[in-house]
């Protein structure tokens, strides 16, 4: 069995060699561990640290993509190269390499093909109270939306077999962690969490400036993954609640023209708007869930055609290949 530990970096020469210091040279169950850096646009000397260290795969961008891009082309790599269990860790050196090991365990014994690193979240010292509390609700909110029990959503430590790695598709630019666990989710992908430890911190996060910038852009992509994969729930909820709004004002006109009352023709025009707008929002629904419907054949399809492309083992890459997406 293969194991590839792949670790997405920009500008991470100064983090990069204590984090590969830390990762496992041997796994119990894992017969061979090659690692695998996404170099997403650097300006420093992270490749030639890389190359210096040993790492045996690079993948280069030319320009800064984004953590989500980066991710799925390090996926795209590992599953080419033969990868039958795929890792992916920060280069900052934030979680416990040795935590490897407990994170591949579970996909090792055939328990799960998805396992996310559940980190102590209460106990991270550089963890404002905010934060840890805003990555708790996140974390519930995600658990909601996607049917799931993961403690910790935010997490990018986590461990994918090769059947659930073929299975990824990351359409936001933003972040991968929610998207995949509400796909996973909605595709019934066995998920474990396990207890994980953490570092002290080496940087402050590129990812977001602020907590509120985080909520605003993991909200979004929330809400666009559930309308994705749910579309008919979705809207069908919102058509519901102003349909209800609706009715009740149709109600407070009746009684009031049957008692008497006077001027509330405002109640029938503001009635008939909210009922238009649900009658709107159901159409909404079905359509968008006929094209849900669609997505899931395309996905069926994209995940044969990996299959066929990616083949059972190691397909050798042309290192020599010169693109915005190569692999060195």
């Amino acid at each position: 069995m293969k194991l590839i530990i792949q670790i997405p970096c920009y500008n991470e020469e100064k983090t990069l060699p204590q984090t590969f210091h830390d990762l496992p040279k041997s796994i119990d169950g894992i017969d061979e561990i090659e690692y695998l850096i996404i170099d997403d646009g650097s300006k420093d000397a992270t490749v030639a640290t890389a190359r210096s260290l040993g790492i045996h795969h690079v993948v280069s961008f030319r320009r800064n993509r984004g953590l989500a891009k980066g991710f799925m082309a390090g996926i795209d790599a590992c599953l080419r190269l033969g990868a039958d269990i795929i890792v992916n860790t920060d280069a900052d050196n934030q979680y416990s390499g040795e935590d490897i090991e407990k994170l591949v365990q579970p996909i090792v014994a055939g328990q799960a093909d998805m396992v996310i690193g559940e980190r102590p979240i209460n106990d991270i010292e550089h963890f404002s109270p905010i934060k840890k509390k805003m990555q708790h609700f996140g974390s519930w909110v995600v658990r909601k939306a996607s049917g799931t029990e993961v403690p910790d959503a935010p997490s990018g430590f986590r461990a994918y077999s090769r059947d659930a790695a073929l299975r990824l598709n990351v359409i936001n630019e933003y972040t991968y962690t929610i998207e995949t666990i509400i796909q996973a989710g909605m595709n019934k992908t066995a998920i474990a969490s396990v207890q994980i430890r953490t570092n002290p911190e080496t940087r402050k996060s590129r990812l977001f400036k602020s907590i509120w910038q985080y909520m605003k852009r993991s909200g979004s992509v929330i809400v666009r993954t559930v309308i994705m994969y749910k579309p008919m729930k979705f809207f069908f909820v919102l058509g519901g609640l102003s349909f209800i709004v609706g009715a009740a004002f149709i109600i407070r006109f009746i009684v009031s023209y049957f008692t008497g009352g006077t001027g509330m023709i405002q109640s029938l025009i503001l009635a008939s708007m909210l009922v238009i707008i649900a009658v709107q929002f159901f159409a909404a629904g079905i359509f968008s869930d006929l094209q849900a419907a669609n997505r899931k054949m395309l996905e069926e399809l994209l995940l044969r055609v990996r299959r066929v492309e990616y083949g059972a083992g190691q397909d050798h890459l042309d290192n020599d290949k010169r693109s915005d997406n190569s692999v060195k």
